[in-house]
């Protein structure tokens, strides 16, 4: 059910819908469902999905369609698999990994410049 997923550090929503199989509707309404899952959001609003969202994203997606979950049955069993890991993905280092994000478009949006 896992796909290969690329090498980037930040994944669109639409990139996460194809690599997920999973409707950008699906996505958001999860996003309200399982606090684990927030992914920030860039200056246009879009949001920006690390590896680990992608990979919670995989395992909720396995708890509700393959296992039979229901939402809650799937937040209790996440529960209980992130006491014995001790990670939440939603932490203030969220701050550092934006800046590197806002860095690498800044230069981006430089080479575009120099172009012009």
């Amino acid at each position: 059910m896992e796909a290969k997923l690329p090498d980037k550090q930040y994944f669109r929503i639409g990139e996460v819908a194809r690599l997920t199989a999973l409707k950008t509707s699906v996505l958001r309404f999860w996003e309200t469902e399982f606090k684990d899952l927030c992914p920030p959001k860039s200056r246009t609003g879009q949001r920006l999905y690390k590896k680990q969202d992608i990979e919670l994203l995989l395992e909720i997606k396995r708890l509700l369609y393959v296992e039979k979950l229901t939402i809650e049955g799937a937040r209790k069993r996440l529960k209980a698999t992130s006491k014995s890991h001790e990670t939440t993905v939603c932490e203030s280092n969220d701050v550092n990994s934006l800046l590197g994000l806002v860095k690498e478009v800044r230069q981006e949006l430089e080479t575009i410049r120099r172009m012009l």
